[in-house]
């Protein structure tokens, strides 16, 4: 029996929890949505009261909530050991989920370095790209200590990974504590009309990278990208091409290509990671959220052969990489990401994902009727919907209007959980979620901003 009442929950959520990216200030003024437990594509607040969850957890649920075999993968984990360290010792699901992770990932990547949230997986990368280039030859590579990164990036919060981001409103607050980045301008097409349609935007963004490497190629480590989806940037879609034509650029001027997959991978965008979509094939890639199917923290640094022989040496050479987390390569994270990463293979996650997504296209185009929808923007199960006060000037409503916090309230109310990054509602759905469950949440989306133009 409970030792405490549903209004304890709330006074004391509001007394003592410091909730991520939330005004608190205006938080402690509503009502909080204090989730209980959850089922499928369903999460139940404390009142019992059940929402589709819209937002897959913060873009984590692969096979929904509550699901019998990744419980079974934990518990079983649980019994033999929960955790020891990695640090000068293995353990058996870290062996086998790295293993299974050099199959999948693209191409060569075949050496996994473990953490806990995508940031660090990040952090990880940079420090490694960094280090690179000082173990290969610390004299001729002295310069390479910067890197490239799009406008808008948004790469994750500890400091390396802020400062290898773009967006002004979370970062620029930390500006006197990050380290120079090189900006390119991002391939936004719905906000770079007047240069064209998706192929000259396409060519005009790598026509800019060219100059930057033509001038700073010496000054470079690498560059960091998110392959087709700028996720936190307002589900900014990339023209088809544009990964690619970075990747060439990359190689012909001797620059590290990251890709930050933490949000894009794991069959988010209809792939199991989204470089597959234009054959490439980078020298880092980082994976995070849908790892574990959105059941434990875990993110992991995947590189090449190459990326990795450059810290071998003697101890006296000092080319470890000395870096590491208490629970890097922690046996339950590990045990449940191998769980996830089968089932999905045998429940043929990804080709249901694809079919999904080319319902939902056609369902969301009934949007478009909606005069304050501006653009859709969608990869696989990956919708970004930009609300504008009007649709030929593309002009956005003031923050103080509270537009898209009203429609996400509103959608809430009818059962649905979504989020809005700025002047974007997104649709980020449980990647198994039905047919029937996903209409079903566009029909929400529909009402709710119709009920708030």
């Amino acid at each position: 029996m409970k030792q405490y009442k549903n209004q304890d929950l709330e006074n004391w959520d509001k007394e003592h929890v410091w909730h991520p990216f939330t005004q608190m200030k205006q938080y402690q003024k509503s009502k909080p949505l204090i989730i209980e437990k959850g089922e499928g594509s369903y999460l139940y607040d404390i009142e019992g009261k059940k929402y589709l969850d819209g937002y897959a957890s913060l873009w984590v649920n692969v096979h929904g909530h509550n699901i019998p075999e990744l419980n079974e993968a934990l518990t079983n984990q649980v019994h033999k050991v929960a955790h020891s360290t990695l640090l000068g010792s293995a353990n058996v699901p870290s062996i086998l989920l790295a293993k299974k992770l050099a199959e999948i990932t693209p191409g060569d990547l075949c050496k996994v370095f473990y953490s806990d949230t995508g940031s660090a997986s990040v952090e990880i990368a940079l420090k490694m790209a960094y280090q690179y280039w000082q173990n290969i030859d610390s004299e001729k590579y002295k310069r390479k200590s910067t890197f490239i990164s799009l406008d808008d990036a948004y790469h994750g919060d500890t400091i390396g990974s802020v400062s290898v981001g773009g967006m002004d409103l979370y970062h620029r607050i930390f500006k006197p504590l990050l380290f120079k980045r090189i900006s390119l301008p991002s391939p936004h097409t719905y906000r770079m009309s007047e240069d064209g349609d998706e192929e000259a935007v396409k060519n005009f963004c790598l026509q800019k990278l060219e100059s930057l490497l033509q001038e700073k190629a010496d000054e470079v480590a690498g560059l960091i990208m998110e392959p087709l989806v700028q996720g936190a940037a307002g589900i900014i879609t990339h023209p088809e091409g544009f990964l690619k034509g970075v990747e060439k650029l990359c190689r012909k001027y001797n620059i590290l290509l990251i890709c930050d997959e933490v949000a894009v991978g794991f069959g988010r965008t209809g792939t199991m990671f989204a470089c597959e979509q234009e054959g490439v094939v980078p020298d880092i890639i980082c994976v995070g959220k849908g790892i574990t199917g959105g059941y434990m923290p875990l993110a992991a640094t995947v590189t090449n052969q190459k990326v990795f022989d450059a810290f071998l040496g003697e101890k006296e050479e000092h080319k470890t990489f000395y870096h590491g987390h208490t629970y890097t390569g922690n046996q339950l994270s590990c045990a449940v990401a191998l769980r996830n990463i089968q089932l999905m293979e045998e429940t043929a996650l990804i080709e249901k994902v694809q079919a999904n997504a080319l319902i939902v296209k056609e369902k969301l185009e009934e949007l478009h009727n909606l005069d304050i929808v501006g653009d859709i923007r969608q990869r696989g199960l990956m919708i970004g919907i930009e609300i504008v006060k009007d649709k030929v000037s593309k002009g956005i409503f003031e923050a103080q209007e509270n537009k898209l916090d009203s429609i996400v309230l509103t959608a809430r109310e009818k059962g649905l959980i979504i989020r809005q990054l700025d002047q974007v509602l997104t649709f980020m759905p449980v990647l198994a979620m039905s047919q029937s469950e996903l209409e079903e949440a566009i029909k929400i989306i529909y009402q709710s901003i119709s009920e708030n133009i």
